[in-house]
């Protein structure tokens, strides 16, 4: 039986920023990934999300792992709304004082691979994690080798950073799930073509929401409310083309090109209390989910790392466990403000089935559009003040 201080399960965003954090603190941390490194560096089904709020894109410049991320990224000062066949630019750096980056978590989670395995950290790639035991005491992860073994990692602590459908949150004894899922789903495409527009566009339309936004300069990233019964099948390129054109509503134009990859996301809110038991602790996907509107999924995963990263350092630096005991409590503040944030977003740019309801989301559209506090409200939110924003000093600045 293998040992370590630190296991990790998952080698997603949350998990190896924490190793890597970890790791330029001394302390030791061992990754499991049940999947390959090839595949989470290039499959086209790992494609996420790339809105980055300041904090996030602060932290991890600080943290020494966004070298590329600063040369090819790119810098938003703020987004568009159309609705009511008009285009609401809101300037975020006059609403909020900051902006948010574009780069996509796909690119973000090759870079840290690369820099934590430079490093001389360790990742096990192929190695899935198929139990925990003894979360109180000694965390240990049961792990099924590539040539089919199952082995043990006994931890100080272990950490479960493996996704929406995590099987380390099914270790916690009592764990109470919060969740509500949405009467839509949105069909997502990757284009090689030009942007509708230099910032992200949202668009609300009776036909639907529809959202436009990019990669790079070359790469759209365009997605479409459909029903959460829809199939791919029914929608061939020149439909998803036709139907982006018609929710833009003539306030900007989109540019067809050759789609790459085509996606069908349930839309679903999700947050797990408590986020710890005993020696054992869940971060990003593992805790909670978004819907994809507020552009949060990713983010809340650095803020809980940020927080967990913390307390385990006080914990090894100074022997103080009370930060580690807080753990959920503090967590558990920048999650739901961003839940809240995700919820209001989403109703309010998504076709109701019912009129009443939906007459009433016209309303508030149009109160945003009138509204500086609202504004404020949405700016403030979306690049982070509340979340990311209030942990970048928990990051030391890498040298």
């Amino acid at each position: 039986m293998r040992k370590t201080q630190v296991g990790i399960v998952g080698a997603g965003p949350a998990g190896l920023f924490l190793a890597h954090l970890l790791r330029k603190a001394g302390v030791e941390a061992v990754v499991l990934e049940a999947r390959t490194r090839e595949y989470l560096e290039t499959s086209p089904h790992r494609i996420r999300a790339g809105v980055l709020e300041w904090g996030t894109r602060e932290m991890v410049a600080r943290a020494g792992v966004g070298d590329r991320m600063v040369q090819e990224g790119l810098g938003h000062g703020g987004i568009y709304l159309a609705f009511d066949g008009q285009l609401l630019h809101l300037d975020f750096h006059a609403l909020a004082g900051r902006g948010i980056w574009v780069y996509g978590q796909q690119y973000l989670v090759t870079d840290m691979i690369r820099h934590h395995l430079e490093a001389g950290g360790e990742i096990l790639f192929s190695h899935e994690v198929v139990g925990v035991e003894d979360l109180e005491e000694a965390p240990t992860l049961v792990y099924c080798t590539p040539d089919g073994r199952l082995e043990e990692l006994r931890c100080e602590f272990a950490v479960g950073a493996d996704g929406s459908h995590s099987l380390a949150r099914k270790s916690i004894p009592g764990i109470q799930v919060h969740q509500k899922t949405y009467p839509y789903a949105w069909l997502g495409i990757l284009a090689q073509t030009r942007p509708a527009a230099e910032e992200l566009i949202y668009a609300s339309h009776p036909r639907g929401f529809a959202l436009f936004s990019m990669r790079s300069p070359t790469l759209a990233r365009n997605y479409l409310q459909v029903a959460p019964e829809e199939r791919l099948e029914a929608w061939p390129d020149e439909r998803i083309w036709e139907e982006l054109d018609l929710r833009l509503s003539g306030v900007a134009e989109v540019q067809p090109g050759p789609i790459l990859e085509k996606s069908l996301t349930p839309m679903r809110s999700l947050v797990v209390e408590p986020m710890q038991h005993g020696r054992f602790f869940l971060v990003g996907d593992a805790a909670h989910v978004v819907p994809p509107t507020g552009a949060k999924g990713m983010n809340l995963a650095f803020c809980d790392v940020a927080v967990l990263y913390r307390a385990l350092v006080a914990f090894y630096n100074e022997g103080e466990a009370s930060l580690l005991a807080r753990y959920t409590q503090e967590a558990l503040r920048h999650v739901w403000q961003a839940e809240l944030f995700s919820y209001w977003m989403t109703t309010l740019l998504h076709t109701a089935a019912d009129p009443f309801e939906d007459r009433l989301r016209e309303a508030k559209l149009r109160h945003l559009g009138e509204s500086l506090h609202l504004q404020r409200f949405l700016a403030e939110n979306y690049v982070g003040l509340h979340t990311s924003g209030r942990y970048t000093h928990y990051i030391p600045q890498s040298t």
